[in-house]
């Protein structure tokens, strides 16, 4: 432990001021360029203890549990509510800009379409029971406290309002003073309450369990570890005109704002394709959009998620016919042999994005391609195999749906 005055430089893909200390880089939280501070420094990680020049971008937090000052501790939900608008939004567009110069694609990236407050529709909170209280909220950073919260900027109102009930669910879930996750879905039904991690749960604590939430007219499922204990009505997301019920926990993109704007861009790329292939579809997000203009064949690992997606598909009038496939993509990728026959590919892969799927792709000379993903390294290298290849990048368009955060969406073209 030492104590260091620096400047903070930048700021990094995790959102931290990045100062140079006497060993090397130092990680400062809550830091902007151009700020001097006095830091308690640990190895590569520095603590404020005081500020001697303050940045102009830095504003005010818009949540009260926002960052070293927050209450009840510093909420882990957000990590750049200090930075302005415009730095805050600069840098997540630059954090796509960086990620294809270290492959060394050129290529125009478009303004960054934004996030704003109150837009999150799924959301996943920490809960646990103390001998006070029932905790809700989010982890502090690289800890186990958890901040409980009473507001939160970024989700919908939907959810804010319904903080009360989230929490009476929960005193009624918690079996013992250990955490658990609940993650929380908006839907057009209601909340879509899904908790994992709570284990040794008995049959009388789960009937309290039921008993409450059917006491709560705003709640539209509660399941445990993907199994369903009680559904009131039947959680509904609208996907393009197209009424889904996605199973309990499942992947949905964090706000409909962004899930349109992903869907425009796959859209109009496709153009008067007939023939779509749609990779990690999910439950559907981009192919019951698709299927509207093009016979679209959905592929997935998972059996639920698909079960969804071909539910909602078969009792939907005026779409072209849609196949589904389950398969790991990662074990056994579409061959090239069976891509050929498409028109075009949408993939839209987890984190780690598709290299063994995307080395077929690019074999296979399917005119048209739509990459989405939520990570800028591993889409890059994706996108590197496809232009080695002989494709072209016709756009790029980082998009954000985690407001505040250093996560960063973004939506790739290209043509042969």
């Amino acid at each position: 432990m030492s104590t260091e005055t620096l400047t903070i430089e930048k700021i990094g893909q995790s959102g931290d001021g990045i100062t140079r200390g006497p060993f090397g880089p130092v990680y400062v939280s809550f830091t902007l360029p151009g700020e001097t501070v006095a830091l308690a420094v640990n190895k590569d990680k520095g603590t404020v203890m005081s500020m001697s020049e303050i940045s102009p971008e830095r504003v005010a937090p818009k949540c009260r549990h926002f960052g070293p000052e927050g209450e009840n501790g510093t909420c882990g939900g957000c990590s750049l509510q200090h930075a302005s608008d415009s730095l805050y939004q600069d840098f997540k567009r630059q954090l796509v800009l960086d990620a294809l110069k270290s492959k060394a694609l050129q290529v125009d990236v478009a303004p960054l379409v934004l996030a704003h407050p109150g837009e999150r529709r799924r959301t996943v909170f920490t809960a646990r029971r103390t001998e006070k209280e029932l905790l809700l909220g989010y982890n502090q950073p690289e800890t186990h406290h958890i901040v409980s919260i009473s507001e939160c900027p970024i989700a919908s109102p939907g959810i804010v309002s319904r903080l009360a009930t989230i929490r009476t669910v929960a005193e009624a879930m918690a079996v013992n003073a250990e955490p658990f996750r609940i993650t929380v879905l908006e839907t057009l039904s209601g909340l879509d309450l899904s908790f994992e991690g709570i284990k040794a749960m008995d049959d009388r604590q789960r009937r309290m369990a039921i008993e409450t939430v059917l006491r709560q007219k705003s709640v539209a499922r509660l399941s445990l570890n993907g199994e369903i204990l009680v559904e009131p009505i039947k959680p509904v997301l609208d996907f393009g005109g197209v009424s889904v019920s996605p199973p309990p926990g499942s992947f949905t993109q964090a706000t409909k704002p962004a899930e349109e704007a992903m869907s425009e861009l796959v859209l109009a790329h496709l153009g008067k394709a007939k023939r779509v292939i749609d990779l990690f579809a999910g439950s559907g997000t981009f192919s019951l959009r698709m299927a509207r203009k093009a016979r679209v064949h959905a592929v997935e690992s998972e059996d639920k998620p698909l079960k969804a997606l071909d539910f909602a598909a078969r009792n939907t009038q005026g779409l072209k016919p849609v196949t589904v496939e389950k398969r790991d993509l990662f074990r056994r990728p579409m061959m090239a042999s069976e891509l050929k026959v498409y028109d075009a590919i949408v993939f839209d892969p987890p984190r780690a994005g598709a290299e063994a799927q995307t080395k077929e792709m690019a074999r296979s000379g399917v005119k048209k391609i739509v990459a989405v993903s939520c990570n800028p390294v591993t889409l890059v290298r994706d996108l590197r195999i496809l232009v080695d290849a002989g494709y072209r990048i016709t756009s790029v368009t980082p998009i954000d749906q985690f407001l505040w955060s250093s996560h960063v969406e973004v939506v790739a073209t290209l043509e042969k």
